[in-house]
């Protein structure tokens, strides 16, 4: 289509050679007259010419400021021209450059802000697309699922296999629930959902409250025990005193089954006190006094020990160590009583006749111990790290809960799953 400029310049200069034209057949007798038309019809075309660049001047500044407004540069303001209409179309398009200008400023600093907040908040942050595909998760998501930007972006989050995305999947929006995995990482998901060109997408904040739960946990049990052993203790005493007494005053003048009665109860009284300081012994639990640890010469050793007790269930023990010694900064007691405690629970899980693995990966830092025993119900799975929970008939919930206060003391990452049946592991990751 013809500019507007060029429609006007078109029809003013036919409608001067018109006026031209007519002059010089009215008035080609009159040369005077002839010349005053001419110089009339050149006054006009100076006129129209004048008033063509008031007019269209305008309507260029108005293009330019258009341009620069489509292309998102703020920045571009026109100066005043003394003319009055144009100079109140300047003014009005500055204020609205001006306006512009400082909302953009505005919304950058508010998605700044937004960005850094997302990057840096101790809770996981998962935004998802349309279909459900991540779009993007925060460095915190990322390390609770363990996983990185480039293995999960842009994939339908029914494709990934960690069990906080399976629990996502499910999840509505505005629901959240607190999922337990492998006995000990508590994670609080949240799922909602925003409005973007009209259609709802799905944004995720994923919290651990693994350490808030355990301190919450312990601090509990810490109180019940300690209240426990003080009466316990305070009523054992006293009372095996007195039967120690009853039992010198009727030696030789009771019977031998009053005798023996009374060492049952002075025995049970002694089985009973260390029932209870078996207890009292989690919330004493010493920090680790940290060396370095040769984890190769350790595991031996826990072998060794093991053996006779392996040996007596007709249970086989399997060692696969790495040729270079692996150096890790432990208790080495400690730690040494969490291994024990995790090779005398696989032995009890097979009952009679199996096998247990202690496996150590030099590489990747991982130690495995895997037994062939008929595996953990998945009804208690979530319960098995809970204190005084026990699968076993007699017992007393310590073992594992002991585990976990000198493996999470170390700082190490440990779990503990049937991963295929009568294939059971107990893992800890060294940092």
């Amino acid at each position: 289509m013809m500019k507007l400029k060029i429609k006007y310049l078109l029809f003013i200069s036919i409608l001067h050679l018109l006026a031209l034209v007519l002059a010089w057949h009215v008035f080609r007798q009159e040369k005077v007259w002839f010349i005053v038309s001419e110089i009339f019809v050149l006054c006009s075309a100076g006129i129209a010419w004048r008033l063509y660049g008031q007019l269209i001047r305008p309507l260029g500044f108005l293009m330019r400021g258009v341009d620069a407004i489509r292309e998102r540069d703020f920045n571009v303001k026109f100066r005043p021209t003394g003319q009055m209409e144009m100079d109140r179309l300047i003014t009005v398009y500055n204020q609205m450059i001006d306006e512009l200008r400082k909302e953009r400023t505005k919304q950058e600093q508010q998605h700044f802000f937004l960005e850094k907040l997302i990057h840096t908040t101790p809770t996981g942050i998962i935004i998802l697309d349309f279909e459900d595909q991540v779009q993007e998760a925060n460095p915190k998501a990322l390390q609770l699922l363990e996983t990185t930007a480039a293995a999960i972006y842009k994939r339908s989050i029914l494709e990934l296999k960690h069990p906080v995305w399976q629990e996502i999947a499910a999840l509505k929006s505005g629901e959240s629930h607190t999922i337990t995995i492998n006995g000990v990482s508590t994670y609080k998901i949240q799922k909602s959902h925003f409005i973007d060109r009209g259609f709802p997408r799905h944004f995720v904040m994923v919290e651990e409250l693994t350490a808030d739960i355990l301190a919450a946990e312990k601090k509990a049990y810490g109180k019940v025990i300690r209240m426990m052993a003080h009466e316990v203790n305070n009523t054992i005493g006293p009372v095996n005193s007195i039967l120690q007494s009853v039992q010198k005053m009727q030696s030789g003048h009771a019977s031998q089954l009053m005798m023996d009665s009374l060492q049952v109860a002075i025995d049970r009284n002694y089985s009973l006190n260390s029932f209870m300081r078996n207890f009292a012994d989690v919330v004493r639990l010493p920090s680790p006094q940290l060396r370095s640890v040769n984890i190769n010469q350790l595991l031996e050793h826990v072998g060794v020990l093991m053996q006779p007790v392996a040996a007596e269930r007709n249970i086989t023990l399997h060692i696969s160590l790495p040729p270079q010694p692996l150096l890790i900064a432990a208790d080495k007691q400690l730690l040494e009583q969490a291994l024990i405690n995790v090779v005398r629970n696989a032995t009890e899980s097979i009952g009679r006749e199996g096998n247990i693995r202690i496996s150590l990966n030099g590489s990747t830092r991982l130690l495995t111990i895997t037994d062939d025993g008929p595996g953990i119900p998945e009804a208690l799975a979530d319960q098995l790290f809970t204190p005084f929970f026990s699968s076993k008939k007699d017992g007393q919930g310590i073992g594992l809960t002991l585990v976990k206060e000198i493996l999470l003391q170390h700082g190490f990452t440990f779990g503990l799953q049937t991963v295929a049946p009568r294939q059971t592991v107990f893992s800890v990751a060294f940092s």
